[in-house]
């Protein structure tokens, strides 16, 4: 649940990030370098979708792991964590290329 919320917030700041630079550069009297119409848009709903699924998926993982736990049939799986953990870089990589590209 943790992770769902934590990738939601990043998808926040993504927003709060392209206001902040655009409000830096007005400080500077320069003109505005990353356009409305990037991919921040794109990346901020990615985002808050993933956190959303993950929450989903964080949720059906514990009510299994519960059910595992009382009967006594508990097994781990590392399959959502993998994934997450892709995800998660795939998302980091994009945004490292965008924030490039935007210098």
């Amino acid at each position: 649940m943790r992770t769902g919320i934590g990738v939601m917030a990043f998808g926040f700041v993504v927003v709060k990030f392209s206001l902040f630079v655009k409000q830096l550069s007005l400080l500077l009297n320069k003109q505005y370098v990353i356009q409305e119409k990037g991919y921040s848009p794109a990346i901020r709903i990615v985002l808050v979708g993933v956190g959303a699924v993950t929450a989903l998926l964080a949720y059906l993982r514990y009510k299994k792991s519960e059910k595992q736990i009382e009967n006594d049939t508990y097994q781990n799986s590392s399959l959502l964590i993998t994934l997450l953990t892709c995800l998660i870089i795939l998302a980091s990589i994009f945004l490292i290329a965008y924030l490039i590209q935007s210098i």
